[in-house]
């Protein structure tokens, strides 16, 4: 797993994705299929760039991440705030209201927003807020239990973007929140540490205990590349703690990225390894992501 760049007003800039993502050969997306995990990024003016930003993105257009969902079979979409957007949520909260029954958000926000404020955000189809110590323009830990306490208020679930490492002294305060928690792309967790590392037992004893994992990520966490086949016991051991909290992303568009640019597809065929029981794989893409997000049962 690489370091991501120290956070600064001159982030470098990172590619954007491959511009011709396709189905995987290894599976057929079943119906009803949710990517849980995407980003939509604006440009400059019109949506600013935060500036302790920790990388600079090219856009990322709505059109761009539906065309992706069509091209690789899948129905639905869960939009996570961007950190480089900081807490402006504006195109994303654009996105949700233009395809209401088709996507879902993570917000980003500030405490302390007005009513009015915190219930346009859950009409437009925001579900959860996203809590970032990873990357600079989002929002940490500090404040946790006064974020809990709000997304109990709405009927929202808290997302975390996390390193592994920190979940030993995490997880006394993460098994008392009074809401569902999802942990994005099983912690950030660099492969070469291994599966007996304490990091990464947490989150399984976590997931194991209640919480939510995102089956995503693995060229974050990959040390070994395309195609990624040493993160393969690691999401197995994920699933095997509770196949019915895990989730699938894509990551679209991969920020803060720079290397091998992957294809959506091959990600999706990845995950022919990670859970190999077709079934199984399929209440992850489908009736996993639909009772966490709200998107109703499948037919």
């Amino acid at each position: 797993m690489r370091e991501q760049p120290p956070s600064t007003d001159r982030a470098p800039a990172c590619p954007g994705p491959d511009p011709h993502p396709h189905r995987p050969t290894r599976f057929v997306v079943p119906q009803g299929a949710v990517d849980t995990h995407a980003h939509v990024i604006g440009a400059p003016p019109a949506h600013p760039l935060v500036s302790g930003r920790s990388y600079t993105p090219p856009p990322a257009t709505p059109e761009s991440y539906l065309a992706m969902l069509d091209a690789t079979g899948m129905s639905h979409g869960v939009l996570v705030q961007v950190s480089v957007h900081g807490t402006d949520n504006s195109l994303m909260v654009e996105t949700l209201t233009a395809n209401r029954d088709r996507l879902r958000g993570i917000a980003v926000i500030p405490l302390g927003l007005p009513d009015r404020e915190l219930a346009a955000l859950k009409a437009a189809g925001v579900v959860g807020l996203r809590l970032n110590v990873l990357y600079g323009g989002g929002v940490g830990f500090d404040q946790l239990d006064q974020y809990a306490a709000l997304a109990r208020e709405m009927g929202w679930h808290l997302q975390f973007l996390v390193d592994a490492k920190d979940l030993p002294d995490l997880s006394p305060r993460l098994g008392k929140l009074p809401v569902p928690f999802v942990v994005d792309h099983w912690g950030h967790f660099p492969t070469s540490r291994g599966i007996a590392d304490p990091g990464f037992q947490a989150l399984v004893s976590l997931v194991r205990d209640g919480a939510w994992v995102k089956l995503s990520g693995a060229y974050r966490n990959s040390v070994e590349g395309p195609p990624y086949a040493d993160t393969v016991p690691f999401a197995r051991l994920l699933h095997e703690a509770a196949p019915e909290r895990c989730v699938w992303g894509s990551d679209w568009p991969h920020v803060a990225h720079w290397q091998h640019m992957m294809n959506v597809g091959d990600l999706l065929d990845l995950l022919a390894d990670w859970v190999p029981d077709p079934v199984a794989r399929a209440r992850v893409l489908t009736d996993n992501a639909h009772r966490l997000y709200g998107f109703g049962p499948r037919a």
